[in-house]
């Protein structure tokens, strides 16, 4: 499976972003191959509107099966919800931590979403 992390930067070293539809990165963690990808969200970065949706597209785009992240909207998680997509938050630490947790059982999937909308 492939699992979407919201990050800073563009390595598994990289800090989690809290934010979801505008992390500045997507790292696309794929349990089979043990590897990352990094996906610029640059253009939900700072779009007005429909950050979450957008954001959730190119997760689902590339695949994944899960996201990890600090917080999560109510448009972004209805998206999420639709696209069969688990959201799991963690409040720090970076990219590969995130992972180690989630591949530990440390990480429980959340049923709503933990923030107003357009939370920045």
């Amino acid at each position: 499976m492939k699992i979407a992390i919201t990050s800073t930067g563009n390595t598994s070293d990289s800090e989690i972003d809290p934010r979801f539809g505008r992390a500045k990165f997507f790292m696309v963690y794929d349990d089979e191959k043990d590897s990352y990808e990094a996906i610029d969200n640059v253009q939900n970065v700072q779009a007005a509107h429909g950050a979450g949706p957008q954001a959730t597209q190119s997760v689902a785009d590339a695949g994944c099966g899960a996201i990890i992240t600090g917080h999560v909207g109510p448009n972004a998680f209805n998206a999420l919800k639709m696209a069969k997509i688990e959201v799991f938050t963690v409040e720090s630490g970076t990219v590969r931590e995130a992972v180690d947790a989630y591949k530990a059982g440390k990480l429980k999937a959340v049923d709503s979403a933990d923030v107003e909308g357009g939370w920045v």
